[in-house]
């Protein structure tokens, strides 16, 4: 579809409309993104019927297509940057290529380069910063560059992984959900995950390094930390938040110190605009952290 620009708030009206429009279809037989569209059937004889429906709404509402960017009957192609095909949502070949194909690098610009790379890839990497760990270690030496082994060998399992790298799936709406939060000395990763015929599916990745006074949490602030980063990234229930405050606060009684306690206090709510979350972390000075989450579901 072509979108109109000129104003900086284009493609956000643009996007506004496009949900409108297609509404009654978005999940069901199409996924847009601002000028960028997809049109899905589960089976091929229900194709054409799919895409009589969407030209109806198009020719409805004015809307026209470029023939030279529209593509028929594929059974995957590019989407937003990320390949999309019967198995699910998979990692574009040409980045996963550009690093498979690097060379050991040889200066901190490379390394700069390569962890750049691994971050375009980190919702498809598990655990993306614990394997990143000794490039980041490398890059903290900002005066000398040394590849050393543990950079090398970190660097060929990092290839032999995206080699094998499986895809994403997409959740249903209504579906329950599992969190799975894990926990290291110097970094903290999740990874939510969907269950299909007894099988475990994983959805999206997240993973971030424990930069300063985070590297030195109790086991239990880590996991706290662990959930906090993934409901920025992700638009999770605020049943998981509530569930993780009622199973693990014994624990954390135990593990911290009285003068090191944290206090964790969730809260839920639906509004006419939606649901969403409230989290106030009091951290052992007295310090509240207060952090706001809204679902873009009803």
């Amino acid at each position: 579809m072509a979108m109109p620009f000129g104003l900086k708030n284009a493609g956000a009206t643009y996007q506004r409309l496009v949900d409108k429009i297609f509404r009654p279809q978005i999940g069901r037989n199409v996924e847009v993104y601002v000028d960028g569209m997809l049109v899905k059937s589960k089976k091929a004889e229900e194709h054409v019927k799919d895409l009589e429906e969407t030209f109806s709404v198009l020719r409805k509402y004015r809307l026209k297509l470029n023939p030279a960017k529209c593509a028929f009957r594929v059974q995957g192609g590019r989407f937003l940057g990320f390949m999309v095909t019967q198995r699910g949502i998979e990692a574009n070949p040409l980045k996963i290529k550009a690093i498979i194909d690097m060379k050991a690098p040889t200066c901190l610009n490379e390394v700069q380069r390569l962890t750049g790379r691994i971050a375009a890839l980190s919702r498809f990497i598990s655990k993306s910063a614990e394997k990143s760990l000794p490039f980041f270690k490398t890059l903290r030496k900002a005066k000398t560059f040394e590849w050393g082994t543990p950079c090398q060998l970190a660097f060929e399992e990092l290839k032999a992984y995206l080699a094998k790298l499986p895809p994403l799936v997409k959740p249903s709406p209504g579906e329950i959900l599992y969190l799975y939060l894990s926990v290291a000395p110097q970094a903290v990763s999740s990874v939510l995950i969907r269950e299909e015929e007894g099988k475990q599916l994983p959805i999206y990745y997240i993973s971030k390094v424990l930069n300063g006074a985070e590297g030195r949490y109790t086991p239990i602030e880590k996991i706290v930390l662990a959930l906090v980063v993934t409901a920025r990234r992700t638009t999770i229930k605020a049943q998981a938040l509530a569930d993780f405050v009622s199973e693990m606060t014994e624990i954390s009684i135990k593990d911290a110190s009285q003068d090191q306690r944290w206090l964790l206090q969730v809260d839920g709510s639906s509004t006419t605009q939606g649901s969403g979350a409230g989290i106030v972390i009091t951290m052992p000075q007295g310090e509240d952290l207060e952090f706001a989450i809204k679902f873009g579901f009803v």
